[in-house]
């Protein structure tokens, strides 16, 4: 266990030294909020794995807010009212309960002025009842009656399949699987490699939802011998809402596989373009990997 534990480590630091060495400090370090407390995944673990490949990268200031437990009585929210105008960016690593109105109406305007909102995998899990927080993420984990889906063609084109027709969300085995760059001139994806074998991770498939002017920077196969689709699902996007910026990255089920050379690339550059728009930490050599 202790060695699985150093090997992990390795990972998420090995390449967010070069990206410290390549950066530098930042004299005014962007104020990142990392929301967390209830999730169907492990995030007791993969919140300091976030915290600290964002500390690592030179750029961040992280401040973390765990939200009451699922089982915590009504009042124990009364005094869950995050100041999201003090971020330029906020992490969701949270999959649980609505947020009490005042806190959605809060995040809401936040975004709409010019917010940062970083979808870290399961968190697009969240807040099917919540419609605003659906135009932010894009797609959803959602059953197919929830709304639209986006695929990628072997051609490269993005295909949307109309609410109730084909699957809802899920994922096949965890698996080792490759992932192809959709836009290599986009300022998260500039510079890394056009395809790699990411580790073993879920592979979301089938997401729903209002799927408005989504732009597709990543994909990976979900392949029928993996109880996939048989199509290029999008695993990481972008989405514009209001004047803020969205980055959904739906890679990294453990702490693994979002401390993997480029699933950690990806969380640090698109939380420093949600911010600001654009990404000067520079990009690491990726591990390709073998399946």
């Amino acid at each position: 266990m202790k060695g699985m534990k150093t090997a992990i480590w390795l990972l998420a630091f090995g390449s967010m030294a070069v990206l410290a060495a390549g950066a530098g400090a930042a004299k005014d370090p962007i104020r990142l909020l990392l929301l967390d407390g209830q999730n169907n995944h492990d995030w007791k673990a993969t919140t300091p794995v976030l915290r600290d490949m964002l500390l690592a990268s030179g750029r961040f200031s992280v401040d973390i807010l765990t939200a009451p437990p699922k089982d915590a009585p009504r009042e124990a929210w009364g005094s869950f009212r995050p100041d999201f105008s003090k971020y330029k960016v906020v992490l969701s690593n949270y999959n649980g309960q609505l947020w009490p109105a005042e806190c959605q109406a809060a995040f809401e305007k936040y975004m709409r002025e010019g917010g940062g909102l970083v979808i870290y995998h399961a968190a697009n899990n969240a807040f099917l009842e919540w419609s605003e927080w659906a135009r932010m993420v894009g797609l959803l984990w959602a059953p197919a009656t929830y709304g639209d889906r986006v695929t990628v063609d072997r051609e490269g084109k993005v295909i949307r399949t109309p609410k109730g027709e084909g699957p809802g969300a899920g994922h096949g085995p965890q698996h080792a699987y490759e992932v192809i760059l959709r836009d290599i001139k986009h300022p998260i994806m500039r510079g890394l490699p056009l395809k790699w074998v990411h580790a073993k991770d879920e592979l979301y498939h089938g997401q729903r939802g209002p799927a408005q002017n989504i732009h597709v920077l990543l994909t990976a196969f979900s392949s029928p011998t993996q109880k996939g689709t048989s199509t290029n699902e999008p695993m990481v996007f972008i989405v514009p809402y209001g004047k803020g910026r969205v980055f959904v990255n739906l890679l990294g089920h453990d702490q693994v596989s979002v401390a993997h050379s480029g699933c950690s690339a990806l969380m640090v550059r698109g939380a420093e373009w949600a911010a600001t728009g654009k990404v000067t930490i520079p990009a690491p050599r990726i591990h390709l990997n073998k399946k």
